[in-house]
């Protein structure tokens, strides 16, 4: 569809993401289609960067996302199993994934939303919106087997949330 010359899609905002390498992706995608309601999951297993940049900046956001990922993979660790009161999530953490994340901030200065403009605590969530009895036998179940591990990071990608599923926008894989 398309208003005032620019397809709907282009309209929503954008959300910034770090893809997971293919094992690791069908591991974190396999816990997501277990344990979140399904009526709820409608995003693929991911690690968010940014919740909210406006769809003009598409065009700077694919482009610095492809800038950085010419270079190798950052190094990423899974550290521990989070409560997040009503679901379940993996922490995440990775000094050079931050780095490129505060680059990406700083280039974007003045748009960005308070969420966004918060240091994120990057997590891959495989359990929301559930019962907070439910979230907690969840994460003591994945607590008695969680050894912290390496994660492999593909690529950046960029989506539109429209309130729904997200539309791809575009999507870098890291090349270094």
């Amino acid at each position: 569809m398309v208003i005032h010359g620019v397809e709907q899609s282009r309209m929503a905002p954008v959300v910034v993401t770090a893809l997971l390498g293919a094992a690791d992706f069908g591991w974190a995608e396999g816990l997501r289609r277990t344990h979140f309601p399904a009526d709820r999951n409608q995003v693929p297993a991911h690690i968010t960067l940014f919740h909210h940049l406006p769809p003009s900046a598409l065009d700077e956001v694919a482009r610095r996302l492809k800038r950085l990922c010419a270079g190798a993979a950052p190094a990423v660790r899974l550290s521990e199993v989070m409560l997040l009161g009503r679901g379940v999530a993996f922490r995440v953490e990775s000094p050079g994934l931050m780095a490129m994340r505060d680059e990406l901030a700083q280039a974007f200065a003045g748009l960005l939303v308070p969420q966004d403009e918060a240091r994120p605590r990057f997590h891959i969530t495989v359990q929301n919106k559930a019962d907070p009895a439910q979230a907690k036998a969840l994460a003591a179940q994945l607590r008695r087997d969680f050894r912290p591990r390496p994660l492999v990071i593909a690529g950046l990608a960029a989506w539109f949330y429209r309130g729904g599923p997200w539309e791809p926008a575009m999507k870098a894989s890291f090349r270094g």
